[in-house]
């Protein structure tokens, strides 16, 4: 290694799976001669590469790749370095015939890095393991198209993705969960129970919310609001357009242009989707003079919005183009911030607890100490910001991993994701402070001193979005909900065409009592009905028949836990009532 080289700083995992990426890098150059590679970095839990592989490689490939990276590894060739000049570089380049890699030239300016090892070598500001025999543990796990730098119009290289770890039971472990995953794809679960389409013919990326996922959007939704309201926010409803004069002075036109939709000509001035909810929330606040007196004020709003999200990285609800944003913006002074940055924290603890995610892990992303000058905002309001933030952490026992460099020029934030039932991390909340758009729109309040003073700002999502928000719960669920959210909380099993109508009369009770049942009156016999019940993650079936109808009772079973016994309909609308209040 040169003298004068400093690798990057990772820590020993990413170490190794970035070196994991140039070992099945080199196991596809042997298999496959005249790969051009793009880039190959490490990722969570794994890496990938990207490569212009000629012919096509399926997933039933993947066995043999793996094969040729252990036989590398076992060779034991040490990772060595070396420094070209840049017109070294070039050369190396031509002569290699990867064009991709000049290509990445052409934006790097000064001596290049390289590591080898056997015979292999790539561009690279490292670090890597020392000997390749430490790269053991280790599994490809999927092949997918990725244009060339994320741009459409550029060619369409092949991703190989795997996952690597520095123990076999770690291995072991994440490919269980892998497994697992798959049984829970919201996709799959989404068709299996009628939640939600989304089709080619309906524009991809766009949701068709289903009967059952309405219902369970509404529960969502009705939480939501319940627990704002009851903490002093105001409900808004904001257009989906605006002209783009409002998005230029926001800003979204010179930064965001690229994920909105292209404009529309009304009346000779052109019009945009909007692709978030901020401006109009600040229209409201200026709607007229306001006073210290009246804030914080806390405007929220389940607003719809729209971001041109390519079309690669389209996934199901997880990344769609439409989708409803749980919005709220605080307006307060610098005397009442933190308690309302305190209250935001309770509030999403409030709702994790509700939909069931008793984990999360908290990010607090700061400005860089060693470039202020890139951040909006003076230094007394930036100090106060984050050491504001990290109080509030702090005194509320909150454990949180403070990141330097990661905050928006506009301000500092907290990031929340909760962890699954099977240890998958989501990013849902996030508090940001901006101290961007009260400049771009002069906003202000009267103060006690009756003079004029800008309001601090605050923007907070709980959930991100509904549609997002409803794949996690899909997936931390298996689709099988709690009783307060299932679509449909019992099912009605006659035994017979004999005692449908008494089945009827059992579903009429429940749903007066705010129960939602359905009957099943197929013709199908008893145990074809559980079962289908099982399969449907109905939460509870009531059987009924002779003794039942004289009785005016139900045979209740509960999925999963199997037969309750005989209840009678009041006690089994109780059961349920009280099962459903407890959430």
């Amino acid at each position: 290694m040169s003298e004068d080289f400093q690798p990057r700083q990772l820590s020993p995992v990413e170490t190794l799976r970035h070196s994991m990426a140039h070992l099945m890098a080199s196991a596809v150059a042997e298999l496959y001669p005249g790969t051009k590679f793009g880039i190959g970095p490490h990722i969570q839990n794994g890496f990938y590469y990207d490569m212009e592989i000629p012919g096509a490689v399926t997933p039933e490939d993947l066995p043999h790749i793996e094969e040729a990276m252990r036989a590398i590894a076992k060779k034991n060739h040490s990772f060595t370095h070396k420094t070209l000049t840049h017109e070294e570089a070039l050369r190396w380049a031509e002569e290699s015939d990867q064009p991709l890699k000049a290509e990445l030239l052409a934006d790097i300016e000064g001596p290049i890095s390289f590591y080898t090892h056997g015979a292999f070598t790539d561009m690279c500001a490292g670090p890597h393991v020392r000997y390749t025999k430490k790269l053991k543990h280790f599994k490809l796990t999927q092949i997918a198209g990725a244009y060339w730098r994320g741009d459409e119009q550029r060619p369409m290289l092949t991703r190989i993705y795997g996952v690597a770890f520095e123990t076999k039971e770690e291995l072991d472990a994440h490919l269980l969960m892998l497994e697992e995953a798959k049984k829970r794809d919201h996709r799959r679960l989404g068709k299996d129970l009628e939640l939600f389409r989304l089709t080619q013919e309906y524009g991809p990326g766009l949701v068709l919310w289903l009967p059952n996922g309405a219902f369970m959007r509404k529960q969502i939704e009705d939480e939501w609001r319940k627990v704002h309201l009851e903490r002093g926010y105001e409900l808004l409803f904001t257009p989906h357009i605006a002209p783009s004069t409002l998005w230029d002075r926001s800003g979204h036109t010179g930064h965001y242009r690229d994920s909105m939709f292209a404009p529309m000509d009304i009346d000779g001035e052109e019009y945009l989707l909007k692709p978030m909810n901020c401006p109009f929330h600040i229209g409201v606040y200026n709607n007229r003079k306001r006073s210290y007196r009246e804030l914080p004020m806390r405007l929220c709003e389940l607003g719809n919005v729209y971001r041109y999200e390519r079309s690669g990285v389209l996934h199901g609800l997880m990344r769609v183009r439409g989708f409803t944003q749980d919005d709220a913006h605080i307006f307060c002074t610098p005397e009442t911030f933190k308690q309302e940055l305190d209250a935001c924290l309770d509030i999403a603890q409030l709702m994790y607890k509700t939909f069931g995610f008793p984990e999360f892990k908290v990010e607090l992303s700061c400005r860089d100490p060693e470039n202020t000058s890139k951040y909006l905002g003076s230094d007394e309001i930036w100090t106060l910001s984050e050491d504001t933030l990290a109080e509030v952490l702090d005194e509320r026992g909150i454990e949180y991993t403070r990141i330097e460099g990661e905050a928006a020029f506009y301000g500092p934030k907290i990031d929340i994701k909760v962890v699954d039932t099977i240890g998958r991390s989501w990013q849902l909340t996030t508090i940001q402070l901006d101290f961007n758009l009260p400049e771009r729109f002069d906003l202000s309040y009267t103060g006690a001193d009756n003079q004029p003073h800008r309001p601090i700002m605050i923007h907070r999502a709980l959930l991100g979005s509904i549609e997002r928000f409803f794949g996690i719960l899909i997936e931390h669920y298996a689709g099988d909900f709690p009783l307060w959210m299932s679509p449909v909380q019992a099912r009605v099993l006659p035994l017979s065409e004999k005692f449908k109508d008494y089945g009827a009369e059992v579903v009429a009770r429940l749903t007066a009592e705010g129960i939602r049942a359905r009957l099943d009156d197929s013709d199908e016999k008893l145990g074809y009905k559980i079962r289908r019940a099982e399969v449907d993650k109905i939460p509870y079936a009531a059987v009924v028949g002779g003794r039942e109808a004289e009785s005016g009772t139900v045979g209740v079973r509960k999925r999963k836990d199997g037969d309750m016994g005989t209840m009678s309909i009041e006690d089994f609308i109780a059961h349920l009532k009280a099962e459903i209040e407890a959430r």
